[in-house]
């Protein structure tokens, strides 16, 4: 499995998953990585203020696809050695790219995960967001990431949190309540994911409890709100509108065969640019969601 296969996405944080077949294109998703990077991007400056007196010298983001988040800790802790790890060259241009754009220095590291990693530590601060939970053992990577920590260095895990929700439960059309319904599809479809992974090993998806498990300390965990409230403005390339389009034009795609035919009929009215009940256009859209980081420390 590749860093990027690994990344993307936890079924409380609201993608679709594309993982069971292990050869899904990555490269083809760059654009809508990049849109939830930055959408969601608040959390990760609220979670890295969380490391107190932490001065990393040297910190990787492992999976850390087109490069949104170590961009942000490059330009937080400009002094440190920031290095972009993922299974997708394609990506990690992405990711060089926008470090040039913005001005920030990155290195970038092209390696599979969980295999790839031996030989990539020591780092004062290893970040992974939405990865774990793509690889069949989990305990066995956390511990693997784990090892990567130099002495007192910290390993910041982003998994769980809540679903994130963009419109109101009753639409003024189709049947209300169509977003916890795509939970329920998601959720299936993850089980199943997690079912068909080479290698999985049940364990009680307790973060904290892994983290202590893998031999790290000071184990807490906290969860960050990423508020973006309607009124929204209005087309097709406002960020939001855009991000909630592409999640949905998955949606479609992906979860048809668990929907009803109404709810396919709702999401096919939702993705008419021409509707002024579309996603596109309407001016109740939002973004409300919540991440949770679990940070633990090495001895």
């Amino acid at each position: 499995m590749t860093t990027t296969q690994a990344r993307h996405h936890d079924h409380s944080h609201g993608h679709p998953h594309h993982h069971p077949g292990h050869d899904f294109d990555w490269a083809a998703m760059a654009d809508l990585l990049e849109l939830e990077g930055e959408t969601h991007s608040p959390y990760v400056h609220q979670a890295l203020a969380e490391l107190g007196e932490l001065a990393p010298r040297r910190i990787l983001d492992i999976g850390s696809g087109p490069g949104v988040a170590a961009c942000r800790m490059a330009s937080v802790f400009p002094e440190a050695e920031v290095t972009a790890v993922d299974g997708t060259p394609e990506l990690l241009a992405r990711a060089g790219e926008r470090a040039a754009r913005l001005g920030v220095r990155l290195r970038t590291q092209v390696a599979e995960f969980p295999a790839g990693l031996a030989g990539l530590g020591p780092a004062d601060l290893v970040w992974t967001a939405q990865v774990v939970h793509h690889v069949g053992d989990q305990q066995g990577a956390l511990d693997q990431l784990a090892g990567l920590l130099a002495p007192g260095g910290v390993l910041a895990v982003v998994e769980g949190g809540l679903p994130p929700r963009w419109l109101p439960r009753d639409l003024g059309f189709g049947r209300p309540g169509l977003q916890e319904r795509l939970d329920v599809a998601m959720a299936d479809r993850f089980s199943r994911m997690r079912a068909e992974l080479p290698g999985t090993v049940p364990v009680v998806e307790s973060w904290s409890g892994m983290l202590r498990a893998a031999g790290l300390t000071g184990v807490r965990s906290k969860t960050f709100l990423v508020d973006h409230p309607a009124p929204q403005a209005d087309g097709p390339e406002q960020p939001v509108r855009r991000m909630v389009r592409r999640f949905l034009e998955r949606c479609r795609q992906t979860l048809a065969d668990l929907l009803d035919d109404e709810d396919l009929a709702t999401l096919d009215r939702l993705l008419d640019p021409a509707d002024p009940a579309g996603v596109d256009r309407r001016p109740d859209l939002f973004l409300l969601t919540a991440k949770t980081v679990h940070f633990g420390t090495a001895a």
